[in-house]
C-alpha cells in the first residue's frame, strides 16, 4: 500500500469535501440560518478533521480526529432527517445527501481500522537526522570510542 503524503490525496477527504458541496448547495435557499448553520458546520466538521488529524502528527491523535469526523458525519445524518421531517428537504434530496454522509461515515470507519492495524506511528515519533558538523564529528567520537547514546548523559551527570 502507498503511503498517502497529503490528507488530499484521502479518499474520506474527498467524499467529505462533496459532502460539504451538496449540503451548502441544498441549504442555501433555506432561510433557518439556525438550522442551516448547525448542519454546514456539521459537514465541514468531517472535512475539518480528517484534515487536521492527518496533519497532528501522531498516530492516536490522528484516530481521535477520526473519531470526531465519523460522529460529525453521523450528526449531519441526523439533521437530513429533521430537515426531511420538517419539509426543508425532498425525499430525493434527503436519500442523496444521507448516502453522501453515510459513505464518509463507512470510509472513516474504515480508515480508521486500517490506521489501528498499521505499524507507522506518525511522523512526531520519527527520529529527525541532523546533519549539522558538529553533530557528525561527535557522533563520529562517540562511535570510535564506543559510547552508547544512553552512557554519553551518564558521564555528563545530567
Amino acid at each position: 500500500m502507498a503511503t498517502i503524503k497529503q490528507f488530499e490525496d484521502l479518499l474520506a477527504f474527498k467524499k467529505a469535501r462533496e459532502l460539504v458541496r451538496e449540503v451548502y448547495k441544498a441549504f442555501r435557499k433555506i432561510n433557518d440560518r439556525g438550522f442551516t448553520d448547525q448542519i454546514q458546520r456539521a459537514s465541514v466538521s468531517v472535512l475539518s478533521n480528517i484534515a487536521e488529524g492527518f496533519e497532528s502528527g501522531t498516530r492516536q491523535e490522528f484516530l481521535n480526529y477520526l473519531y470526531i469526523a465519523k460522529a460529525s458525519a453521523g450528526e449531519v445524518r441526523a439533521q437530513l432527517y429533521a430537515a426531511y421531517d420538517i419539509g426543508y428537504l425532498n425525499i430525493e434530496t434527503f436519500k442523496y445527501l444521507n448516502s453522501l454522509a453515510l459513505e464518509c461515515s463507512r470510509l472513516v470507519a474504515s480508515f480508521i481500522i486500517n490506521l489501528k492495524k498499521s505499524p507507522h506511528t506518525g511522523l512526531q515519533h520519527k527520529r529527525e537526522k541532523v546533519n549539522d558538523p558538529a553533530t557528525q564529528w561527535l557522533e563520529a567520537e562517540q562511535r570510535r570510542h564506543g559510547i552508547s547514546p544512553a552512557q554519553k548523559f551518564k558521564d555528563l551527570n545530567l
